[in-house]
Parts: C-alpha cells; structure tokens; sequence
C-alpha cells in the first residue's frame, strides 16, 4: 500500500504543469496556444519573458528531483525508488491536470537524474548544455542527451534498475520529440530564443 500511495503522489507531483502556472503568475498567454505548443520552458521562454521560463525549469526539475529524493528519505528500497522516478516523470508527459497532455520532460528527467546520481545528472546535462550552446536547438540538445544518458548510466553502473529507468527515460524523451525529429530533418526547427509565432 505504502508502495502504491508513493507511486501515486510521485505521478500527482509530476502533473503539476509549471509552465501554466508562470504563464499565469507573469500574465503570459496560454503555452500551449504558441509556438511548438509544448508546456515547457523552451516554449514559455518564446513568450520573451526569460523569468517565467526560468520559474518553469526550475518547478520542473524540482517536482522530478523531490519526488525520487523523498522516496529514499522514506526508506524505500531501490525498485521502488526507480518507481517512483518513472512515475513523476510520466506524470508530467501525461499529467491529470492537463487532460493527459504535458510537456516533453526534459527538465524533470534532469531533476530525476540528479536527484539518482548527481555525477550522472551533471554529465547528462552537460551534453545538453554543450549541443544546445553549439546548436541552439534545444531539441537536438534534449534528443542527444536521451540518447547519451543510458549509456553513461550503464559505463557507470552497469546493469541496475537505476540504469533500466535511465534507460526507459530516454526513450520516452526521444519519442516526445518525434515532431522536432520531423522539423529538424526539414530545416524548420525553432532555435532557442526565438520568438513566439
């Protein structure tokens, strides 16, 4: 039961949509009514107002990295602890709150990987950094690092729940961002800092 109630409110926590509520604190337009129409920072930040971007990737990262940090602090054992990672994770993708429709999960996977291992989140964010610094497209950044983060998980760890969680991640991540795939092939991908259409 214990088990469940954590899972539970480790999906509730994730659905809770940042990008909605700094959209509202800063009297932004729905996130969801331009640009790539995700609710996430990258796509707030079109609005022009950076501090409301900054306040979503911050509650995002925040709900993944508290969530997985509770659950040890509880005493929980490791597989339900990649639980309930999977969990907030998931709930921010398909969050209650927002008719199953959320953001890509980025900055929440960052939290959860963080808050797993803080030398595995800073290298993971790092390669996102380093692509999206070069590139200015914040989805070939978020793209590469999916892909980078489950073989850095394994080099480091092995064959673990963590690493299969990792793993489970990045997959989601990459399937998320199928669209941006589409328009990055075509040329028609947005930069970071664009501006909303």
């Amino acid at each position: 039961m214990q088990t469940a109630l954590a899972i539970l409110a480790a999906y509730l926590l994730g659905s809770v949509p940042f990008a909605m509520i700094s959209s509202r604190i800063f009297g932004l337009a729905d996130p969801r009514t331009y640009g790539s129409g995700n609710p996430g920072a990258t796509n707030v930040l079109r609005s022009g107002n950076k501090k409301a971007a900054l306040m979503t990737l911050i509650g995002d990262a925040l709900k993944g990295a508290v969530a997985v940090i509770a659950a040890r602090q509880a005493g929980f054992s490791d597989t339900v602890i990649a639980l309930v990672a999977l969990a907030v994770f998931i709930g921010h993708l398909y969050p209650i709150f927002l008719k199953f429709k959320g953001g890509k999960g980025v900055a929440t996977a960052a939290g959860v990987l963080l808050a797993l291992d803080p030398i595995l989140g800073l290298a993971v964010a790092g390669t996102w950094l380093f692509v999206a610094y070069v590139s200015r497209y914040s989805s070939l950044a978020a793209l590469i690092a999916a892909a980078a983060a489950p073989v850095i998980a394994v080099l480091m760890h092995g064959a673990t729940n963590q690493t299969v969680v990792v793993g489970i991640l990045g997959m989601a991540l990459i399937g998320k961002h199928w669209q941006n795939i589409q328009r990055l092939m075509a040329g028609q991908e947005s930069k970071i800092g664009s501006k909303k259409k």
